[in-house]
């Protein structure tokens, strides 16, 4: 059975701490998200090294595989999409992000297919590639912005804690 496409605006998560994961962007600074993109891809190689990695908890929701492989395009996708904020003009337009939707992508690409170690080694090299972006960042320039598909605006600040939660979200739904 199909997963069901999770449509929810998770900008909120800038707001308020997610009562799911815990997460708190409020409390947590621009120069941890390094570190914390780091500690999840750790994470994820041991997950992604279990011997019921492609077993759906349930129906409705993807495996330690799926999670693994949507955690490394999540990588390279952020990273591709700091790129463009950092190449934007400060008094220029914003940069607008192409949608993408990740469910038609795990379907499209295969994941719970996918070899779990060449995603863990794969996702290793994606956190380590998107932290060191966030990392090159000086803080006169985090105030770039750049926009969804929907109209949601970042800057670069608030787009490293976005993203940060996306991956502190999934070490979360994927632990046992």
């Amino acid at each position: 059975m199909p997963i069901v496409p999770d449509v929810k605006d998770w900008t909120w998560v800038l707001e308020r701490a997610c009562p799911e994961c815990g997460f708190d962007a409020a409390a947590t600074s621009y120069e941890a998200v390094p570190a914390l993109t780091r500690e999840t891809a750790v994470r994820f190689g041991a997950v992604l090294d279990r011997p019921d990695v492609r077993a759906r908890p349930d129906e409705s929701t993807w495996s330690a595989l799926e999670y693994g492989a949507h955690v490394r395009d999540v990588c390279r996708l952020f990273d591709t999409r700091l790129g463009l904020m950092l190449a934007g003009d400060p008094d220029g337009e914003i940069p607008r992000f192409a949608n993408w939707d990740q469910d038609a992508t795990a379907i499209a690409d295969r994941y719970n297919e996918q070899d779990p170690a060449r995603v863990a080694a794969e996702l290793d090299e994606a956190a380590e590639r998107v932290a060191r972006s966030f990392e090159s960042v000086p803080q006169a320039r985090r105030g770039l912005r750049g926009a969804r598909s929907d109209g949601a605006v970042f800057t670069v600040d608030s787009f490293a804690r976005y993203f940060v939660h996306d991956l502190v979200h999934h070490v979360h739904d994927v632990r046992g």
